[in-house]
């Protein structure tokens, strides 16, 4: 009996340590070939290093703030750690949906010893004051086209994207006013540097609004990062508004007839957030301190053409990791890519966002 006993007992402790040392983490991301970046560069070889955690993926993609904000205020947190743009964090933070981050104690230093917060772009870790988001990468929203749209020019700036006797064809545009706005005025002849200060305005909303009225009826929306350039591979739309780096994967990776057109590009920050009232806090610091290292992002950029956010990491940027292709070139902050860009000024669209959410959905319902 005491035998049998003590068996039991054996077997319980292991089992209560196998149960303590096998952790899940819930990851949001974007889906696509952005999370096979990172699953690449700082999932696989985390969960190597550190063989009983286990990353769970989630592609909520731009609903991951609402799935957040449902989750805090039901007390049942299930997410661990989510990525976002710079703008939706902002939100989350004042909203107190995210955590407070500390840098330095958070975040390995540079090669050199550098600390985290010297080695991150300026003002990425306190984006619109707040101190709730650890950036990633520098990325852009552009356009890409079907090479085989179009007989004779090919469209060669933004203006293009809106003339569609001169460039018949469908377009895609991601179902939310961000970027929209900006490139309606910039095409309608706003200078870049008026924009947020004409669409602060009801006369500058309308006038964005008027001119993507010039192509509405020839607009698929799409929700997902993965959607513009599969829309561009079926041949369902002639131009399409996508995140860099899927277009890159799309051409580099997938050879399609499909050529990237970066006249105003619109930049913007990627970046984690940390959920309040996570469960696992403590791992998530640790995959945290692993993922955003100076090796890591640039490991990323080995597979997906966005900027990392660390000047210690810039310098690392090399060959893609599979195709053997100089990553430089396809980078948006190459100087032959960024001769016009548009800078997304998150710190107003996180003030904006709601009102502007609401009036684009009532025109989209026109």
């Amino acid at each position: 009996m005491k035998r049998i006993l003590t068996s039991m007992a054996l077997a319980a402790a292991v089992a209560l340590a196998g149960s303590a040392y096998a952790q899940n983490l819930n990851i949001v991301s974007w889906g696509g070939a952005y999370t096979a970046s990172q699953q690449k560069a700082y999932h696989d070889p985390y969960m190597k290093a550190n063989p009983g955690v286990k990353i769970v993926n989630h592609d909520l993609g731009s609903g991951a703030l609402a799935k957040l904000r449902a989750e805090v205020e039901s007390g049942k947190v299930t997410l661990d750690l989510i990525d976002m743009t710079a703008a939706d964090a902002i939100v989350a933070c004042d909203e107190g949906l995210v955590e407070q981050v500390e840098p330095d104690k958070w975040l390995a230093a540079a090669p050199d010893g550098t600390p985290a917060s010297k080695d991150f772009f300026a003002g990425t870790l306190s984006v619109g004051g707040t101190n709730c988001f650890i950036p990633q990468i520098v990325y852009s929203t552009t356009f890409g086209y079907r090479t085989d749209a179009f007989k004779g020019a090919q469209p060669s700036s933004l203006a293009d994207v809106f003339d569609l006797k001169k460039f018949p064809g469908k377009r895609a545009l991601e179902k939310r006013p961000n970027n929209n706005m900006e490139w309606a005025l910039i095409a309608d002849g706003v200078a870049a540097k008026d924009v947020y200060q004409m669409l602060s305005t009801d006369e500058g909303v309308a006038r964005a609004f008027a001119k993507l009225d010039t192509i509405k009826d020839q607009v698929v929306w799409w929700t997902k990062g993965a959607q513009p350039p599969q829309l561009l591979a079926d041949g369902e739309v002639a131009i399409a508004s996508a995140y860099n780096g899927r277009l890159f994967s799309a051409i580099i990776e997938k050879k399609q007839p499909i050529a990237m057109l970066w006249d105003w590009q619109n930049f913007d920050l990627d970046g984690w957030v940390v959920p309040k009232g996570t469960r696992n806090l403590a791992a998530v610091k640790k995959y945290l301190r692993f993922a955003t290292d100076t090796q890591r992002l640039a490991d990323q950029a080995k597979y997906i053409s966005y900027g990392p956010a660390r000047h210690s990491s810039a310098g690392r940027v090399g060959k893609h990791a599979e195709l053997g292709v100089d990553m430089k070139p396809h980078m948006p902050t190459d100087p032959a890519n960024s001769k016009t860009v548009l800078l997304s000024n998150y710190v107003w669209w996180a003030d904006h966002q709601t009102e502007l959410n609401d009036k684009f959905n009532a025109w989209l319902a026109k």
